[in-house]
C-alpha cells in the first residue's frame, strides 16, 4: 500500500512509496483503510523534531475511515463501519483513565514509541505517529483508537473531527467550560483557532475577538463565529473597545509558542482563564513573573485534545455537524491526493492555508 515517509527529521522531502505493509493484526486491534486525512500542524511539528516521534515514522493523526478487519476480542466495531481515529486511545485501567481524564492517558501513547507497525522495503521496520500514521492507505490500532461514527457524515467531516474540532471545541467546552455571555479571544486562526471559535459561539459567547497577524483569516473566523477580527498590534484597542479595558473573560492560545501564550495572557481579564491549546516545543520558556501569577489571579488551564472523552464527544460533534451548528466544510481549504502530501507540507509552512484533506483514492 502507499503511504508517506520520514526519514529523519528536518528532511526536505518525504518519501511517498507505493511498498508498505502493516503488521498482523492483533486480538485487540482493528485494520482501518483511511479514507480522509487531514494536514495538521502537528504534523509539521513532527516533521520538525518539536514533537518527537520514533523514526522513521508515516505522519498523520487526523483521519477516518472504513473498518476492513477487527481482531477475535473486538465487539466495539466490525468490518465495514465508518470509524474516526482518535490518536490517544484510552486504556481504561489507568489512574488517569479510572479518574475520568482519559484524553491523558499514556498507555498506548508509550507503546507507540516501541511499536512499529509498518514494514517498508521488505522488513524495514517504521512507527505512525501518535501510533496511528494516517498518512497511509491503511492502519492497524487497538480497538479504543477507532470509534464509530454516523455514516452519514462525510469521511472529510469526520477526519476534522478526530483531532482540530475536538481539540478546539472542547478546549472551549470541556476545558474552559465557556460561559453563556461571556467574552472570549483566541489568539490564531489556524483550523484549531477557528474551532476554539466555534466552540465560544456552541457555548454562548457573545464577544469573540479572533487575534492573526494574517489579515486574509479575519473573515473566515468571523464567518465561523467570530464576532471581530484584528492583527495582534491591534489587541489593545480591541481590548478597549470590547471590553473597556478590562480584558477578555476567557484568552486562548492556538499556536504553541511562548509569545501566543503571553498575547493570551495580555488579553485576559484578571481573574479569567488562559487557555493553552497549542503544542509547543520543550524549550520555549514562558516568562511569567511569580508576581504576576499570583496578584493578577489568573488562571492557567492545558487544554491537551481538548479535554475530551472521544467515546462521548466524537457523536456529539459529529450530530452537531448534522444539525448545521458546526461548519466543518468552511474548514477544508483544499482536497488533495495523497501524492500531494509534500506540496501540501510547503502550503501548511507558509501559513496561508487552513485543512488540507488528502481523500484517498
Amino acid at each position: 500500500m502507499r503511504g508517506a515517509l520520514l526519514h529523519a527529521v528536518g528532511d526536505d522531502k518525504l518519501d511517498i512509496r507505493d511498498d508498505f505493509t502493516l503488521t498482523p493484526v492483533g486480538p485487540t486491534d482493528v485494520r482501518v483503510k483511511i479514507r480522509a486525512t487531514g494536514v495538521c500542524h502537528s504534523d509539521l511539528s513532527v516533521l520538525s523534531g518539536v514533537l518527537p516521534m520514533p523514526l522513521p515514522v508515516i505522519p498523520g493523526h487526523e483521519g477516518a475511515g472504513e473498518v476492513v478487519e477487527v481482531g477475535d476480542h473486538v465487539t466495539s466495531v466490525q468490518p465495514g463501519d465508518h470509524v474516526i481515529i482518535n490518536w490517544t486511545p484510552a486504556c481504561g485501567d489507568c489512574p488517569s483513565c479510572v479518574g475520568g481524564q482519559p484524553h491523558l492517558c499514556m498507555t498506548f501513547v508509550m507503546k507507540s514509541f516501541t511499536d512499529a507497525r509498518f514494514r517498508y522495503g521488505g522488513d524495514t521496520p517504521a512507527f505512525g505517529m501518535a501510533g496511528c500514521g494516517t498518512w497511509a492507505e491503511e492502519i492497524v490500532v487497538p480497538w479504543q483508537g477507532a470509534i464509530k461514527v454516523d455514516p452519514e457524515v462525510p469521511y472529510e467531516a469526520a477526519a476534522l473531527i478526530g483531532c482540530g474540532i475536538t481539540t478546539g471545541v472542547g478546549a472551549a467546552i470541556n476545558t474552559a467550560k465557556v460561559r453563556p455571555g461571556s467574552t472570549v479571544a483566541v489568539v490564531g486562526c489556524g483550523g484549531v483557532g477557528l474551532s476554539v471559535i466555534q466552540g465560544a459561539r456552541l457555548s454562548g459567547a457573545t464577544t469573540i475577538l479572533a487575534i492573526d497577524p494574517l489579515e486574509s483569516k479575519h473573515e473566515l473566523a468571523k464567518k465561523v463565529g467570530a464576532t471581530h477580527a484584528v492583527t495582534p498590534d491591534q489587541l489593545m484597542d480591541a481590548i478597549g473597545t470590547l471590553t473597556g479595558g478590562q480584558g477578555f473573560d476567557y484568552g486562548f492560545e492556538v499556536v504553541g509558542k511562548s509569545a501566543a501564550i503571553m498575547t493570551a495572557w495580555q488579553a485576559t481579564r484578571r481573574g479569567g482563564d488562559v487557555v493553552v491549546v497549542g503544542a509547543g516545543a520543550m524549550d520555549d520558556m514562558v516568562p511569567l513573573t511569580a508576581f504576576n501569577l499570583l496578584f493578577e489571579g489568573k488562571n492557567i488551564l492545558s487544554s491537551l485534545y481538548g479535554g475530551t472523552d472521544v467515546r462521548r464527544d466524537f457523536p456529539f460533534f459529529a450530530g452537531l455537524y448534522k444539525a448545521g451548528k458546526l461548519d466543518l466544510e468552511s474548514m477544508i481549504s483544499a482536497r488533495i491526493k495523497l501524492s500531494d502530501l509534500n506540496d501540501a507540507v510547503a502550503a501548511l509552512k507558509s501559513g496561508e492555508v487552513l485543512r488540507q484533506i488528502v481523500v484517498m483514492d
